[in-house]
């Protein structure tokens, strides 16, 4: 058990200074300060804490070498402060859903990083027999490949909407490059139904390679056990120097601009990152199987 004092958490453009208890790689209490407590502390004062980042990628390298894995990992996630990644494996066909989602699941056995695997379809794929597979291998996110907005009216939404509850993954639009142009009037269609059929889904395209934003979080049933530093949450963080350049920003920001001043990563308690130095600890990633996605009410 040990005290993190002073941390200045930054949560939406806002410095909250607090102290936290630490148990089992736990945060266990947060409260201003422990001044009772006859435990080791350590002051973070210097420094601005965030928590670590989940970051969506669909182009995880997991068929090729384990060094070639291993490279990725690090120049995309742990350089980045990011100790949980969101990816998907593409299906085609119902039969290949289960064999795919293992493969990538197995490939990732020795991955530093937490992974959450989800699975992009055509819209095709839309079938009720799908996504009650989807619900029994419990995958948080059906990434649907859009390329006519009119072939989302001949989805039988109703028996969709039966055969995913009570499980609920999220339906996520991923706009193919033919509809580029169009990607306004698509996602605005996308959207309407959804809406109407009362289906589990995000109206918007995941951006890659962006830290996730709580609510897309909490749609796939990983707020707020990722991406947090709440009571009873695991202990991953970021420590960036402070700076006047860095007062009013918010974690995205932090993120794409201010890596320099990244010193510290955290994941579940373990240092990966110091410096420029990565411990690359093969293995120490899990599996993320989310028990229920949208659980959490914002």
């Amino acid at each position: 058990m040990y005290i993190i004092e002073n941390a200045n958490i930054l949560k939406d453009r806002q410095l909250t200074t607090c102290s936290l208890l630490i148990s089992d790689n736990r945060i266990t209490k947060i409260q201003p300060c422990f001044n009772h407590y006859r435990v080791m502390k350590m002051n973070v004062d210097p420094y601005i804490m965030t928590p670590s980042f989940v970051l969506f990628n669909s182009k995880i390298p997991y068929k090729e070498s384990f060094q070639a894995l291993k490279n990725y990992l690090i120049d995309h996630f742990l350089l980045k402060g990011c100790t949980t990644m969101l990816t998907y494996v593409d299906v085609s066909y119902e039969n290949e859903l289960t064999e795919k989602f293992k493969e990538m699941k197995t490939a990732l056995v020795g991955s530093p990083v937490d992974f959450i695997i989800g699975i992009r379809i055509p819209v095709r794929l839309i079938t009720p027999s799908l996504m009650r597979m989807c619900k029994k291998e419990k995958i948080p996110a059906i990434f649907v490949e859009v390329e006519e907005p009119g072939q989302l009216e001949n989805v039988p939404w109703g028996w969709i909407r039966e055969a995913i509850f009570p499980f609920n993954s999220p339906l996520i639009p991923k706009i193919s490059s033919s509809q580029k142009k169009e990607e306004r009037a698509v996602l605005s269609k996308w959207k309407g139904i959804m809406v109407k059929e009362k289906i589990p889904s995000i109206y918007e395209e995941i951006e890659e390679n962006q830290p996730l934003c709580t609510a897309i979080l909490n749609k796939i049933g990983l707020y707020p056990q990722r991406a947090s530093l709440m009571h009873g949450t695991e202990l991953s963080y970021n420590l960036y120097l402070k700076g006047r350049e860095i007062n009013n920003v918010d974690e995205v920001n932090l993120f794409h601009y201010h890596g320099d001043r990244l010193v510290v990563t955290v994941h579940k308690g373990k240092i990966v990152r110091t410096g420029a130095k990565v411990l690359f600890k093969p293995g120490y990633g899990e599996h993320v199987k989310v028990q229920t996605p949208s659980y959490f009410s914002l």
